[in-house]
């Protein structure tokens, strides 16, 4: 699989994703149980102009299990999107969406759906159109318009930011030196463990059901932007807990590959390299 050309941009790109998801899993907190994985299965997101800022809510909002709609009239802009898996389904008309977006609505599917019209275009009578198909946003990205925001917020729709890191968090990150198909998804499912553990030596934590959800299923909807590398906002003891079983496993030659390791906290950073013992004989 092809890589991002400007890894600096992909880092940023999967930044903003995991601050968009934060909030995302937020507005799903109230329908999930303490410990499950939040979920906004059912619901619909309008992010309005695909610029940056909404490729980020879109894929967030996959990850969080959202139906979403955006609007376009960039073709360049389009077919970076599909590309990158930023977009399921190009269409041509609101119709074609909201035909896929109610489908996928009804099956609580994740899904992301661009309109290839300018979004003034789309939304000169958005508000009635869905409004007469029973089609309401539930959530709104900033690029969405004022105008037609309007009568979806009256209705209870909500905005939705990106929110800052919450203070008793780390961001975790790891990746290592070759082979990341053969060795990630092991290292994926030590954390997993480390996150699970986490819960059964603790209260309920609705953050640790947002991680798990986070940790499964970021890599499949970030695809080539990922680079390779996995972030993970999570619990001091989560990252210690993680930390200290890399270790061993790689000093055990359990896992076979260099992995780099870094715990962000509060502006400040750590970062630890384990190599297995072959590596470090040559």
């Amino acid at each position: 699989m092809a890589t991002h050309p400007n890894p600096s941009a992909a880092l940023e790109f999967i930044f903003q994703v995991e601050r968009f998801y934060a909030s995302l899993a937020s507005a799903a907190g109230s329908d999930a149980g303490p410990d499950s994985e939040p979920s906004l299965g059912g619901k619909l997101l309008y992010a309005g102009n695909l610029d940056p800022q909404a490729s980020a809510l879109l894929v967030a909002a996959n990850i969080a299990g959202a139906a979403s709609l955006a609007a376009s009239a960039d073709a360049a802009a389009r077919k970076q999107a599909i590309r990158d898996g930023v977009v399921d389904f190009l269409v041509t008309s609101l119709d074609e969406a909201l035909r896929i977006l109610k489908n996928e609505i009804r099956k609580r599917q994740a899904v992301a759906v661009c309109v290839a019209l300018a979004p003034q275009a789309l939304e000169a009578d958005f508000a009635r159109q869905l409004l007469e198909r029973g089609v309401l946003p539930n959530l709104l990205g900033q690029g969405a318009a004022n105008g037609p925001s309007a009568a979806f917020l009256s209705r209870g729709a909500r905005r939705v930011e990106a929110v800052n890191p919450d203070a008793n968090q780390v961001l975790l990150g790891w990746s290592v030196a070759s082979a990341p198909a053969q060795w990630l998804p092991k290292l994926d499912a030590l954390a997993m463990q480390c996150l699970s553990q986490d819960c059964l030596n603790s209260d309920p934590n609705p953050a640790a059901g947002a991680a798990r959800r986070w940790l499964r299923l970021a890599p499949r909807f970030l695809g080539r932007m990922a680079q390779g590398l996995r972030l993970l906002r999570c619990g001091e003891s989560s990252a210690a807990n993680f930390l200290e079983r890399v270790r061993e496993q790689v000093e055990s030659a359990e896992i076979g590959v260099t992995v780099n390791l870094r715990i962000s906290r509060k502006g400040q950073s750590e970062q630890y390299c384990f190599a297995p013992p072959t590596a470090r004989t040559r």
